[in-house]
C-alpha cells in the first residue's frame, strides 16, 4: 500500500462502459471524524458526480453490506442517512446486476445502472475496504 492512501472504496464497471465508483478524496474539513469522498457514475448515457461523507461506522456498515451481497441478497448502503444511498441488486430489472445511486434528499434524482461486475468483485471490495480501513481509520477520532 506504501504511503499513499487507497482511494477506490468501490470500483464497479463493466465491459460496456458502465461504472460506478466510491472515491475517497481525503480527511473532512471540520469533522475529525470523517472523509470526504464522492460517488461517480459513468454511463455511455449519462454520467455524473455527487460528494458523499464517509466514517468508521459507514464503512463498517459497507462490510456488512458485503458479507449479505456474498449470501445472495440485495443491499440497500447507506439508505435512511443524510446523503446519497446506494443499492445493489443481484437481478436488477434487465435480469442482471444493477447498482442504483439514489440522492433522495438533494437533487432527488434517481440513476439504475446495470452492470455484470467480475465474478471475484465481492473479495475485490472486501480487499479494497481493508485497505481504507487500515489506512484511515486510525487517524480518525469517533
Amino acid at each position: 500500500m506504501g504511503d499513499s492512501p487507497p482511494k477506490e472504496l468501490i470500483s464497479l464497471a463493466d465491459d460496456e462502459g458502465n461504472s460506478v465508483t466510491v472515491n475517497v478524496l481525503g480527511r473532512a474539513a471540520g469533522w475529525a471524524a470523517g472523509l470526504d469522498a464522492e460517488i461517480v457514475v459513468r454511463t455511455p448515457f449519462v454520467s455524473g458526480r455527487i460528494d458523499l461523507a464517509l466514517s468508521v461506522p459507514r464503512l463498517e456498515s459497507w462490510g456488512d453490506a458485503l458479507n449479505r451481497l456474498d449470501a445472495g441478497e440485495d443491499v440497500a448502503w447507506m439508505k435512511m442517512s443524510r446523503g446519497p444511498s446506494i443499492f445493489i441488486r443481484l437481478t436488477g430489472e434487465r435480469d442482471c446486476p444493477e447498482v442504483v445511486v439514489e440522492d433522495e434528499g438533494g437533487s432527488m434524482v434517481t440513476v439504475r445502472v446495470p452492470l455484470v461486475p467480475p465474478d471475484d468483485w465481492i473479495a475485490a471490495h472486501r480487499r479494497r475496504l481493508h485497505q481504507v480501513m487500515s489506512y484511515w481509520a486510525p487517524m480518525l477520532s469517533a
